[in-house]
Formats: structure tokens, sequence, C-alpha cells
């Protein structure tokens, strides 16, 4: 008869072996996986999906008051590509193992640097980056475990967990201006000469109205390098922010005869015109 810790290892040894080769038996819990974009920024979980299956979920199979890894077979992860906010505390870009500790009347939630563990048996509270207490929401029956991610705003999305009659919610806050500067500054040092780029990156300051001087500073080189009706009037809803109405309407108008010498046609000709006779009233 074997011992039970050689049943042990050999339970352990059977999950490690059948990780590290292709699948050939369905699993009782499938793997799933959602992600969402939030500005540029991705949000990812990949976790695999328990079923209810008449059982008592919370307080039974998920035991109160102790590390669960919030799914089945591997620990669930969360990938963020850039550094967000997770419920107002900050969080590095990277994936995270989430563990979670169900009570009765409250939820932690735990994210741990190390993403890739079995179950919660590996689980090492000195390697946890960040615990949150959260409240979970009566909800209808969910049969399947399920994260959802669901955008709230431009900059911010909802990440959710439901089961059996459980919601658990974290809020993702992406500064996205931040980002989208950051990625264009960076672009622009690799690609001094991308006239477009500059362009582009003038055009999203002045559509968000954020960093004003250093948007026309692009601009300037952007037509430096290779003068177009695009840039010049990026150039002008610059200048016209700034308050100086007559340069941005000289700007404007310089675009549009570019355009109509280049036969460009309305496409380009038709918002320059519109353009010029708001300013111009």
């Amino acid at each position: 008869m074997h011992k039970p810790g050689y049943l042990f290892l050999a339970a352990t040894s059977a999950v490690f072996l059948a990780s590290q080769t292709p699948q050939i038996f369905p699993q009782l819990s499938p793997s799933a996986s959602v992600s969402q974009t939030i500005g540029t920024t991705t949000v990812e979980v990949l976790y695999h999906r328990p079923a209810v299956r008449g059982r008592q979920i919370f307080g039974n199979l998920v035991p109160y008051n102790q590390v669960w890894r919030t799914g089945a077979n591997e620990a669930t992860t969360i990938r963020f590509s850039d550094p967000v906010q997770l419920n107002g505390q900050k969080i590095a870009a990277g994936t995270y193992a989430i563990f979670s500790i169900p009570y009765q009347d409250h939820w932690t939630v735990i994210l741990n640097k190390r993403a890739r563990q079995q179950g919660a048996w590996e689980y090492d509270p000195r390697e946890d980056v960040l615990r949150l207490d959260v409240k979970p929401k009566a909800v209808p029956h969910t049969e399947w475990l399920t994260y959802e991610i669901y955008p709230a705003s431009s900059a911010t999305a909802y990440v959710d967990l439901y089961w059996e009659k459980l919601r658990v919610s974290l809020l993702v806050e992406v500064d996205v201006d931040e980002i989208v500067t950051m990625k264009m500054r960076k672009a622009m040092r690799e690609r001094p000469s991308d006239w477009k780029l500059m362009s582009d990156a003038a055009q999203y300051c002045a559509d968000q109205e954020i960093h004003m001087g250093e948007a026309l500073g692009w601009a300037d080189r952007s037509i430096k390098l290779n003068e177009q009706p695009t840039n010049l009037s990026v150039k002008a809803r610059l200048v016209y922010l700034h308050g100086d109405k007559t340069q941005a309407v000289q700007l404007v108008e310089k675009a549009l005869a570019l355009a109509k010498a280049r036969k460009l046609g309305g496409a380009v000709t038709g918002p320059l015109e519109q353009m010029l006779q708001q300013w111009k009233k």
C-alpha cells in the first residue's frame, strides 16, 4: 500500500506533467480568458471555470477564512500592460496571481507577484503586492465561475467575478493621458524624423488640451520636416487654444491653399473650410 506522502507527490507530479504536455482530456474546469483595453492599456484575466453542479460553494466547497486561488486548477492571473490603480491603490505593470480570502461579510482580494502557481498550495504571503477588502454583492445564479471586464469610462473598467449567487468587483483606473504622453515621447526619441508621428502627438494634446507648449513644439518640428495641410491645421488649433485667433486663421488659410494646390479633395478641404468659417465669425 502506498503511503499518503507518496500519493500526494504522485498527484502533484501528475498535475505538473499535465501542465507541461498538450491537453488530451477535457477538464472539469475549462480554461478561459477575458481582456479589455482601457485607453492603450490592456487588462487580461486568465482563469479556469469550475461549475456549481448543485453544490454549496462559499462556506463549503470554498471555505471561509482560507486562501483560495479564485478559480480552479492553476492560480488565476491578471495582467496589466501599464501601471494602473486598483481600487485606488497603485499597481506596477506586470502579471500577478489573484488569491482571495472569502469571509461571511467581506472578501480580502490579494495580488501576489508570483504569477505561475499551482492552486494555493505554493502561496506565500511574503510575495503579496496588494490586499484589498471588498464587499461581495448578491446576484442571480451563475453556474460557471465567470470573470468579466466592463468599461466604466474612457479611463476606467470594472473587473467582476461572478459565481453561485455572488459578484465581487474591482475598479481599474488608468492615467490614459500620462501613459499616452510617455509613449509619444519615447516614440519621437526613437523616430526623430517622423513628421506624421509628431503631428499626431500634437493633435492628441490639442484634443485633450494637455501639454500645450510641448505640443506646439512638436507641430513646429513636424512642419519643418514636411509641411502638410494636416500639421498646419494642428498647429492652427494649438495657436487658437493659446488665444491667438489671427495667427490660427492664417495657418488654416495656408493649409487650405496647400490642400487645394495638391488637389486633395473634399475630405481634406471640407473640414478646413468649416474650421475657417467658424473662426472668422
